[in-house]
């Protein structure tokens, strides 16, 4: 079948004969429509370029422009999350398709915009992760989710809510697709309603009109008839197209799983193992993504237990050792696990300078992508040159970008620069060669007393030296001698035991 053959000679007769997931397709048009013309809520369609978004974006569209222009009493958003690490191959596909139902609900005079959102600048991952020293994401430590998807889509439909009192929120969520999904579709259901609870935004509601659809009912809706807007969805077929990649929802609470394996998803994904989408598009022709998925295993790599202490710094940020005390062991001893800190400097300069060398790279084979975006470049230099643990001195980030793009001078804003310079950095080198005293404690020093100057109340100087000299200067071997947790006794044991029989007979 090529691009432009379908099933149906247009949508609106597939809509008029196809029976989807055992009822007539024009059913559920008709439901979307009452639910609309319902109430003055204006809704917010969630589309993340996935096939079931896809649906939802379709469908809604459809509905719409079947009511007589009279009843199209309010608005319809369409909201896209844009993390700006999207699967490159993606990108675009997802632009193509907003600007397009912009163009053509104009046309149609639909009351209809879409949008796409993106996180603030100094919480994308490339400022988290390279910036702060953030370790890759992991399942225990899934930082970007809420950062990079929820907090973007969730402020877009609080300023709805501020507007408009509630909205009601359109999802193309299915059963289907995990048991938690299901089980979070049920609890917030609406008794007699066929809308749902927000889990965590006060007065916005869900809507979910292909919950009960199953993945064979999606793909024949999108490949029996032309989109609504106009077009195919030949192409997101043959994004699924011999991949076993699952759906990246549009991320509306944490309750979502992470889509890592899924095509839709963030190419930076470390929370799986393998990225099997990544993998798929390379052994499907995308060769030029291969040095995309190298980048990505070596963050992988940085994340494994074996590995942190070679890439972490053994600091936290707050210039602390930090230990998780854990449960007492067979040799009735209480075990405390070092927690490591950021990134190491050293391979946050060295990841972000390859990092451009790749970007350079795809754009010497005329495609114009963006991997890393010039106002995250000011951000982490501005991170760097504010390290708790390890201040960039030399202010090396405009020099890594010079080395690689020397064609294409940045302007680097002028008041970035710290207190301390490089020649600064090589006399209190000198100092702790000299004297054994940490070249950054001094440093930290000098510029809490700087921050006081020109101050007519200097109350606080001294709290805030005293936080200064309380940070952990010596190695990770002196912080584990001086928080050693002494070994539980066979004294420490009769105490607590003695204390635990004392409460227990004040309980009864």
């Amino acid at each position: 079948m090529s691009n432009d053959q379908f099933l149906y000679p247009s949508h609106d007769d597939f809509v008029q004969e196809a029976i989807i997931a055992g009822r007539p397709l024009a059913d559920a048009v008709r439901e979307l429509q009452g639910i609309y013309k319902a109430d003055n809520r204006p809704w917010v369609v969630g589309f993340s370029g996935g096939k079931d978004s896809t649906v939802i974006l379709s469908l809604t569209y459809y509905a719409l422009k079947m009511l007589p222009p009279e009843e199209r009493h309010k608005h319809v958003y369409v909201v896209s999350s844009d993390t700006r690490v999207e699967t490159p191959v993606v990108v675009d596909m997802i632009r193509q398709v907003l600007d397009s139902v912009n163009a053509q609900a104009i046309q149609d005079q639909l009351p209809m915009t879409a949008h796409s959102v993106t996180p603030q600048v100094g919480e994308t991952f490339w400022a988290n992760l390279l910036g702060k020293g953030y370790p890759a994401p992991t399942k225990a430590f899934r930082w970007c989710t809420e950062r990079m998807k929820i907090d973007p889509v969730s402020e877009f439909i609080k300023d709805k809510v501020a507007r408009f009192g509630e909205v009601v929120v359109v999802l193309g969520s299915r059963r289907e697709e995990s048991s938690t999904r299901a089980q979070v579709i049920t609890r917030h259901k609406i008794d007699g309603s066929a809308l749902g609870r927000h889990t965590t935004l006060h007065n916005a509601y869900t809507y979910m009109p292909i919950e009960l659809w199953h993945a064979d009912d999606v793909w024949e809706y999108l490949m029996s008839a032309a989109r609504p807007w106009g077009g195919s969805n030949r192409v997101l077929f043959e994004l699924y197209k011999d991949s076993n990649a699952g759906e990246c929802p549009l991320v509306i609470d944490t309750n979502t799983p992470s889509c890592g394996n899924s095509r839709f998803g963030c190419w930076t994904c470390t929370v799986v193992t393998h990225d099997k989408a990544i993998e798929g598009l390379v052994n499907s022709g995308e060769d030029w993504m291969l040095p995309l998925l190298q980048f990505r295993n070596q963050l992988h790599a940085s994340s494994l237990p074996e590995n942190k202490t070679k890439f972490r710094n053994y600091k936290r940020r707050t210039g602390k050792v930090t230990f998780a005390r854990g449960a007492i062991d067979d040799d009735s001893s209480t075990a405390a696990k070092h927690v490591p800190g950021p990134y190491w400097m050293k391979y946050r300069r060295e990841w972000l300078k390859l990092l451009l060398e790749i970007e350079k790279g795809i754009r010497e084979t005329d495609r114009e992508i963006e991997l890393i975006g010039r106002d995250e470049l000011q951000v982490i230099r501005q991170q760097w040159l504010k390290d708790p643990n390890e201040p960039d001195w030399v202010d090396s980030l405009p020099r890594i970008y010079g080395e690689v793009y020397p064609e294409d001078p940045v302007e680097w804003i002028k008041n970035d620069a710290g207190a301390f310079s490089e020649p600064d950095a090589a006399i209190l080198n000198a100092l702790e060669a000299e004297r054994g005293v940490p070249a950054v404690l001094i440093m930290k020093l000098i510029d809490t007393e700087l921050s006081f100057s020109g101050l007519s109340r200097r109350k606080g100087i001294l709290d805030e030296l005293q936080k200064v000299l309380e940070q952990d200067w010596g190695g990770l071997d002196e912080a584990m001698e001086r928080r050693a947790i002494p070994k539980v006794t066979d004294s420490h044991k009769t105490a607590f035991e003695s204390l635990k029989a004392d409460i227990d007979g004040l309980l009864q």
